[in-house]
């Protein structure tokens, strides 16, 4: 199918692709079912136009060209606009996309049109229903695409969007067509099992039923013991007690943990006076070895108790306060 297809988007021989103009806009890079049957007929010696169609539909079902205006992935020997998708998508690739990356797609969708097809509705509260507890985080990453997106020029952006609908448009179609990427249940679980052999009075012999997955023996099934469902209760029991974050929340202390330590790292401020590791200046080394306690390192002690301690001048200055209370015997 590769080879054909290369073929029909060769510059010369191939199939004339052209940009429409619409009412108040244009279609950039399409061609018609009517190029795309005439084309077979012509190049590939196919006289009925039945199987003409019959193949293009195939090549469009795998996903190597698509309607610009469908979700349905099929060749209509009339006016109907169709365009190439890029190779990045071809099925050759082996795409096994996940289902939190449909999700990203669809919240694109959402972010970057102002209304959304009823498919996407149906795909997008039901993907909200499977990833109730990453959806903040997904959500968060389709709406940095989408602002991405929003940069890109706006004939490029119509073309890499479309080409991407009809990616999922495979991979995940819409209900009533045919999912070419699904493998054949009878086929995978043949080749899952062992080729089994039984013994004759006349050697080893195939055995003709392990050639069924019908026919294979089911494996036995063993009750749990009274420990075994113990252990199970007590490990989800576990689970539904243990304590979880939002990620958007995670997030949020992150950043602000990291706006708070920015100017202690040198790597982000440029310490004053200038890094010793650098350069040849080597106060930074005499303040931190001094036991004068200057506003930064001030300043550092107010985060929490921890920097207090770590640092020797704050614990220092803390054993005095304790002192002078009474109760240095509780740092010692």
């Amino acid at each position: 199918m590769e080879d054909i297809i290369a073929r029909m988007q060769d510059e010369k021989n191939g199939i004339p692709i052209r940009t429409v103009k619409s009412f108040l806009s244009k279609i950039p890079s399409v061609f018609s079912g009517s190029d795309i049957v005439q084309w077979m007929q012509k190049n590939l010696n196919i006289e009925d136009q039945v199987e003409a169609l019959h193949l293009g539909t195939l090549m469009a079902a795998h996903g190597y060209f698509f309607p610009i205006s469908d979700h349905v992935l099929m060749l209509k020997d009339d006016g109907t606009f169709y365009r190439f998708q890029t190779p990045y998508f071809w099925p050759s690739n082996c795409w096994e996309p996940e289902n939190t990356d449909y999700g990203k797609s669809v919240c694109v969708c959402v972010c970057v049109c102002a209304c959304v097809l009823s498919s996407s509705d149906e795909s997008l509260a039901r993907l909200q229903r499977a990833f109730a507890r990453k959806w903040e985080f997904i959500f968060m990453q389709a709406e940095a695409q989408a602002k991405v997106d929003k940069k890109r020029d706006k004939i490029e952006r119509k073309i890499l969007d479309s080409q991407e609908r009809a990616f999922w448009d495979v991979h995940r179609p819409v209900p009533g067509c045919v999912n070419t990427t699904e493998a054949d249940i009878k086929k995978s679980s043949r080749m899952k099992q062992p080729h089994k052999t039984r013994k004759s009075v006349y050697g080893l012999q195939n055995d003709i039923r392990s050639q069924s997955p019908t026919h294979t023996a089911a494996p036995e099934v063993k009750e749990p013991t009274e420990d075994e469902l113990r252990n199970q209760i007590q490990h989800w029991q576990a689970q539904l007690d243990r304590h979880r974050l939002k990620m958007s929340k995670v997030a949020e202390s992150l950043l602000s943990f990291s706006e708070q330590y920015i100017e202690y790292d040198p790597f982000f401020t440029t310490p004053e006076p200038s890094n010793p590791w650098i350069s040849d200046d080597v106060t930074s080394w005499e303040l931190e070895a001094s036991k004068e306690a200057g506003q930064q390192r001030v300043k550092r002690w107010g985060f929490c108790f921890d920097e207090v301690l770590k640092d020797p001048v704050g614990r220092e200055q803390f054993l005095k306060f304790l002192e002078s209370e009474f109760s240095s015997e509780n740092l010692r």
